[in-house]
């Protein structure tokens, strides 16, 4: 793998608590935006930290309605994602679902958007995975990323036709 995100230096530690505290960071983090109705839960991004947006999604086998509470960053009009599951090998449910079927919606502080999915490639790839990198803790990604067989996907979610 010769992209930035499998082949540049580690320059972090990339020590990540155990499997269990990071799920149950998951499920109290769930919790929190349930409990609030949505107030608690989400946030923008800035120049130096991701925002935090929930992915709904459609269950790619039980065609149930699926939801997620992601970190992304803004690239003009598209939120941008990585498909991570919490740096463990294999993908996120809701990027198996985005593959399946790539219309969702996103609720954002203070808005819901219908949007598209795609996967960045090339040159919009090594772009994107350095804004991730910029933001505070970054310095640790390619540490992180490279504990994985399979490269990251960045995940495109561009605003659904006739939307915005």
């Amino acid at each position: 793998m010769a992209t930035p995100s499998a082949a540049a230096p580690q320059s972090g530690s990339a020590r990540l608590p155990p499997r269990w505290f990071i799920r149950t960071a998951w499920v109290v983090h769930r919790a929190i935006y349930n409990v609030t109705g949505g107030r608690l839960g989400l946030r923008p991004p800035s120049s130096k930290v991701w925002g935090m947006m929930r992915l709904h999604t459609i269950g790619r086998r039980s065609g149930a309605p699926r939801a997620a509470i992601v970190a992304y960053v803004e690239d003009g009009p598209n939120l941008v994602t990585m498909a991570m599951n919490g740096w463990g090998d294999p993908p996120p449910a809701w990027w198996l679902n985005l593959q399946a079927r790539p219309t969702a919606s996103v609720d954002l502080p203070g808005e819901r958007r219908d949007v598209i999915a795609r996967e960045a490639q090339g040159a919009e790839r090594e772009r994107l995975w350095e804004v991730f990198r910029s933001l505070e803790g970054g310095d640790d990604l390619d540490a992180l990323a490279s504990r994985r067989s399979r490269e990251t996907p960045l995940v495109i979610l561009e605003p659904a036709p006739g939307t915005r």
